[in-house]
């Protein structure tokens, strides 16, 4: 029951360690060429879980890696740590599609300005 409270400190606290040690950078989204329509990218913190549906109490799908990802659209759901309901959809590293918190995702502002949602 306190998972999702305890996956959390630990990716604020991971996130809290990077910025000091200089290895997270943040920037916002922006458009790639010819892919602005479909995609919308955007930088996940280090080790994003991808659920099954938008909500932190629904399985585990797979994860980001921290990398550049790309998100396919924006939707409401379960409020995260966040604070807020906005969840995204993406291909996760495994292959394997998921919804992602806002939480975990650097886009500028939530929902990522131009991504369509879903």
């Amino acid at each position: 029951m306190h998972a999702p409270t305890v996956r959390a400190t630990s990716r604020l606290a991971a996130i809290a360690i990077a910025a000091a040690a200089g290895t997270l950078i943040w920037s916002p989204a922006q458009a790639a060429t010819g892919q602005a329509d479909k995609y919308g990218p955007g930088y996940a913190i280090p080790d994003s879980e991808g659920y099954a549906d938008r909500s932190c109490r629904s399985a585990i799908r797979g994860q980001l890696d921290g990398a550049f990802s790309w998100f396919v659209c924006w939707g409401y759901g379960e409020a995260h740590p966040g604070r807020n309901g906005i969840w995204y959809w993406t291909r996760l590293d495994d292959g394997a599609w998921g919804n992602v918190p806002a939480v975990d995702v650097n886009s500028g502002r939530d929902p990522a300005s131009g991504l369509r949602g879903c």
